[in-house]
């Protein structure tokens, strides 16, 4: 927590900056150190849809990054984002997916290079459909120099494009939303990841990628029940909290894939947009749950005239289901306590149902 004290503040005065150190020290204390590990949610979820078509073959779902993409403050791997989310894929699209998760507690975008290699090492080394990356808190945390963890994200984004995955980024999210963490801590650690989520943005889109904008955790749910929202050391999200960031991002990782029962049309009356790239990650990181990607004919040309579109879709809720113990992908210990999707969602309802 000290390092928010950290870059970024070179102007301010010397009292201004004891008043943030003796705030971090503080916010530490009271947040203090999980030691905790995340339950294991590796598996193949949606295994009533394996008779369906595209041969019953999963999806290929690569889950990378830190301690809130490991599911870390929660008991069960069913409350994880990357099994909420592979359940949530599998009712949508109606056909299995095979979930590996790679993230690491506490890791930085420094650690990508090798959640990668880790990614495209395994499955005979087919690479995933699909990949989720969230990242940014830590490095902040760490001081790590923006531009440097830009660099480490977009490299890892790189090397899955190339290898044939889809991906998804869900952006630095805004440290100062967390409860320990007062004024005027709280408004430099906004300012700061703001800025890092941005460029995470922009260096995404423009490799083909599409993110979604995690902000304060989607906000005015978060602030009006922190309590409910983050878990018992009060920096990790709840399982509640983790499945409403996984709403934001499903929308997203289906369209991805093509399974989203929305055309990629901009929908002005839910103020969408197509804007210069660097515009639409502005506005996508001012409000939680914005999505960008790149469209147009221009998306593959000069940089300079690429455009993208700015996206609110529609959100649908997950809703629980009994967990049942899925198959664990070859090489990996069976996984208990993971759910299945029970029924197909519906394309006309706002229930995702099994998550």
């Amino acid at each position: 927590m000290a390092a928010y004290s950290g870059g970024g503040l070179g102007l301010l005065g010397g009292l201004t900056v004891g008043v943030l150190v003796t705030e971090a020290l503080f916010a530490r204390r009271v947040i203090g150190l999980n030691e905790n590990e995340p339950p294991p949610a590796d598996g193949v979820y949606g295994r009533e849809f394996a008779g369906a078509g595209h041969a019953g073959v999963p999806w290929r779902l690569g889950f990378l990054g830190d301690s809130t993409a490991a599911g870390l403050g929660v008991h069960r791997a069913a409350e994880t984002p990357g099994a909420l989310l592979a359940t949530g894929l599998a009712a949508v699209s109606e056909r299995p997916v095979r979930l590996r998760n790679v993230a690491l507690c506490g890791a930085s975008s420094q650690d990508l290079e090798r959640q990668v290699s880790l990614l495209l090492d395994t499955d005979a080394g087919r690479a995933p459909d699909v990949c989720v990356i969230m990242i940014g808190a830590n490095d902040i945390t760490t001081r790590q120099p923006p531009v440097r963890a830009v660099e480490l994200l977009a490299a890892a984004v790189r090397r899955l494009r190339e290898a044939g995955s889809h991906v998804i980024v869900g952006t630095c999210p805004d440290i100062g939303s967390v409860e320990p963490v007062a004024p005027p801590l709280r408004w430099v650690a906004r300012r700061l990841c703001r800025r890092l989520a941005t460029a995470q943005t922009i260096a995404t889109v423009e490799l083909g990628g599409r993110t979604v904008s995690l902000g304060d955790l989607l906000g005015p749910e978060f602030a009006a029940n922190p309590r409910e929202m983050f878990g018992p050391d009060r920096y990790h999200p709840s399982a509640e909290g983790y499945r409403a960031a996984a709403m934001a991002i499903l929308p997203t990782l289906c369209a991805s894939l093509g399974v989203w029962p929305e055309p990629e049309r901009v929908e002005p009356a839910r103020g969408e947009s197509v804007l210069r790239v660097a515009d639409a990650a502005a506005a996508a990181v001012a409000e939680s749950g914005s999505e960008v990607f790149v469209t147009g004919p221009a998306a593959a040309g000069d940089r300079r005239r690429r455009r993208a579109l700015l996206k609110h879709r529609r959100q649908r809720r997950v809703s629980g289901s009994e967990p049942e113990p899925t198959e664990a992908p070859a090489g990996h210990a069976p996984v208990t306590g993971a759910p299945t999707t029970r029924t197909p969602a519906g394309h006309d309802g706002d229930t995702v149902p099994g998550a």
